[in-house]
């Protein structure tokens, strides 16, 4: 299986959104470019913060959106043109209602799942060939419930799960760089099912 080329980190900007759940992706992405000793620097023409950085022997352009969640597509476009890197060369980060707080999944392919920033990728594309990394969020319960969650910070117990597998997934990096994303997928899938924590 061909590696990765692009990894994006997707969110909202801004302070009023830090470490808000809907944000796991730029916490996964802020934890990757630290690890590699990059620093992020803002690229307007496509309409994000970027670092060049290598992993695994290759060279890897990390990618920041700047646009609100629900524009994500107009930045991974610009990304794709500007770098001649296909699709099926990236990795999406991004949070999960569906998954418990603690979780990650890789998978390929696929809809949005009422992801806003995968549905305007999917928009842009015609198709969803591209890696994801889904970090679960956990779901309120109730859907009338969903924004008011996502746009929240997590509680001290769901923080700590998801800093947990944002930093098993940065491990992983390297397999999924080298193209054994297989492998990576394994690792980690087969953690442990986490406790249910409160929010």
């Amino acid at each position: 299986m061909a590696g990765l080329r692009l990894i994006v980190g997707l969110g909202n900007p801004g302070a009023d959104y830090d470490r808000t759940r809907h944000n796991a992706g730029f916490w996964f992405l802020d934890e990757l470019a630290d690890k590699a000793g990059a620093r992020l620097g803002r690229d307007n023409k496509l309409h994000a913060e970027t670092a060049k950085v290598t992993i695994a022997g290759q060279t890897v352009w990390l990618l920041k959106p700047t646009t609100f969640m629900n524009k994500s597509g107009q930045s991974l476009a610009a990304a794709w043109s500007y770098y001649k890197i296909a699709p099926e060369e990236t990795l999406v980060a991004h949070d999960d209602l569906d998954l418990p707080p603690g979780t990650a999944r890789l998978k390929f392919d696929g809809g949005h799942g009422g992801q806003n920033g995968l549905r305007d990728i999917i928009a842009h594309l015609g198709h969803g060939k591209f890696h994801r990394l889904r970090l679960g969020i956990g779901h309120p319960g109730d859907k009338n419930l969903v924004t008011p969650w996502v746009l929240g910070r997590p509680g001290k117990e769901h923080d700590l799960a998801i800093r947990d597998a944002v930093a098993r997934s940065v491990h992983q990096v390297d397999e999924m760089v080298a193209g054994s994303l297989d492998k990576a997928m394994q690792a980690l899938h087969t953690v442990p099912k986490p406790p249910v924590a409160k929010a």
